[in-house]
């Protein structure tokens, strides 16, 4: 055996592995990926010049027909747009104004909610502030009071000081902590907070259908957020048969605090606005960009190894680190194992999501028509082809580990895998804990072998993810070179052996419950 060649024996639970890792490989990967890096570039094209990606926006599909241009430069075969069903209307900003007018002026930090209609060119009206926190407040405006007016919900965010960085690393003890604390399936909320989770959400449902009832002119909130960092999301459903609601921004917690005060203090407030929006629904059908690295050895080329991200963004910035950050990666990847010049016994074959934003639509649907159904559970043949399905949604911190989702039988290799990046991870992690919100959960659902990597958070939780200024000033670039090799070698790893990653046992089959819109 070649002194770049050793053994390595993993001994899972039912399986048996000897396991050959190519130090030559991996040392190739490490000088592509660290040396000969291309995520500045990536991250400026799916950012910068895409612009926002709402699925089936315009953004979106400059996005995935130049992820498909470079998949096919860099090699790859049958690189496409694949369309997965029917998602909806897209949906983009023409205009967007909004200002206070009296009792003096002020420009507004305001972001239009996704999928609202304009306003028929310029309006200007006095300010109505509407007060709802229980079902006897949703009464009091249930009686056309508040047709035509400009309406302001009272915000209740707190925009006070911080006193904690905003952008943080994970210490030893928090990635100890993670490791041997909260075993698989533990939620962090207890049964009663989620219940009031379901509540308040339902709730805050209810108040915007009262007030697009009421056919205001304008309606106004300043949710979540400080500084002049704010969360945006939809103000109305996406589906081809949904009616349009009304115009409507998410203003900043701080302005919407300013006028809230005023009009208390008995001072009248006038704004001026104007939103156009564009809506695209002559193709309601929606698409994953999926190309493939064939695999070379005869008897594992039709088995598969995956990694993806979702490239769909929210509309209020360019979605760096939600997610461009992960789709920067996973092409980065891919195009580290074949700058390289590897060549994996298995295919490898990569996925960048749409429809994530609105509840892991192209994921799901994907793996439903590729691999298995998971409202009856029937498994299809390739199902028993795919390895692993590899995913990075967590912003643009680093990688630090991974979640194996209950799947122990994994664990030593990864950990092996992890090791030989010590240089460059620090106190690097394996956890039998579940992380939820993104599409390696489509795939885990069904019994395959489906995982997200730990990242330190850095700002994703206070200034970045569905806000207003998740642009590629936040993206860290040395953190997505590491991320991008490490991913690589992870995947071609998986290529590579005699036998695919361990699963979990079959989930029994249930149906699907979606909340929203």
């Amino acid at each position: 055996m070649k002194s770049t060649i050793y053994t390595l024996l993993l001994l899972c639970p039912g399986f048996t592995f000897a396991q050959q890792i190519d130090t030559v490989a991996i040392a190739k990967i490490r000088k592509e990926g660290l040396d000969n890096s291309k995520v500045k570039e990536i991250a400026h094209h799916l950012t910068d010049i895409s612009g926002p990606r709402l699925t089936n926006s315009p953004g979106f599909q400059r996005a995935a027909e130049w992820s498909v241009g470079e998949l096919k430069k860099w090699g790859l075969k049958d690189a496409r747009i694949e369309d997965w069903g029917e998602f909806g209307k897209g949906w983009q900003v023409e205009k967007s104004y909004i200002a206070m007018k009296k009792p003096y002026y002020m420009p507004l930090l305001g972001i239009p909610k996704a999928w609202t209609s304009g306003t028929s060119g310029p309006i200007t009206g006095e300010v109505a502030i509407v007060e709802i926190q229980n079902e006897e407040d949703l009464k009091k405006y249930a009686d056309g009071k508040l047709t035509g007016k400009i309406v302001l919900t009272k915000s209740y965010a707190d925009t006070t000081p911080n006193f904690k960085a905003d952008a943080t690393r994970y210490t030893t003890e928090d990635l100890d902590k993670m490791t041997n604390s909260a075993p698989f399936g533990q939620s962090s909320f207890t049964a009663e907070q989620m219940e009031r989770i379901r509540a308040q959400r339902s709730f805050r449902s209810r108040v915007d259908s009262t007030l697009k009832a009421q056919k205001v002119a304008l309606e106004l909130s300043g949710r979540t957020g400080k500084h002049g960092t704010f969360f945006t999301s939809n103000g109305a459903s996406y589906k081809g048969d949904a009616p349009l609601a009304g115009p409507a921004f998410e203003i900043a917690p701080e302005h919407a605090g300013l006028i809230s005060r005023l009009i208390e203090s008995g001072i009248p407030v006038t704004l001026e606005a104007e939103l156009a929006t564009t809506f695209y629904d002559k193709k309601l059908t929606a698409g994953n960009v999926i190309a493939e690295i064939p695999g070379t050895d005869p008897k594992l080329k039709d088995e598969i190894v995956m990694l993806g991200g979702h490239l769909d963004s929210w509309h209020s910035a360019t979605g760096a680190t939600d997610n461009a950050a992960g789709c920067t990666v996973m092409l980065e990847a891919i195009r580290i194992l074949q700058s390289a010049g590897l060549k994996p016994r298995r295919t490898i074959r990569i996925a960048l999501w749409s429809g994530e934003e609105q509840g892991l639509h192209g994921s799901f649907n994907y793996v439903k028509k590729t691999f298995a159904d998971r409202e009856t559970m029937k498994l299809l043949p390739a199902h028993e082809k795919l390895s692993a399905y590899y995913n990075i949604d967590n912003g643009t911190g680093r990688i630090r580990g991974i979640y194996l989702q209950g799947n122990e039988g994994p664990r030593p290799i990864f950990e092996k895998w992890l090791s030989a990046f010590s240089d460059i991870i620090d106190h690097p992690t394996v956890t039998s804990r579940n992380t939820g919100g993104t599409d390696h959960q489509s795939f885990d659902m069904v019994g395959l072998p489906g995982f997200q990597f730990i990242q330190d958070g850095i700002e994703y939780g206070t200034r970045t993810h569905h806000t207003n200024m998740d642009t590629y000033e936040r993206l860290v670039m040395d953190d997505l070179k590491q991320m991008a090799t490490v991913v690589a070698a992870f995947v071609y790893n998986t290529a590579q052996m005699d036998q695919k990653i361990p699963r979990k046992e079959l989930p029994k089959a249930r149906p699907i419950v979606r909340v929203g819109q």
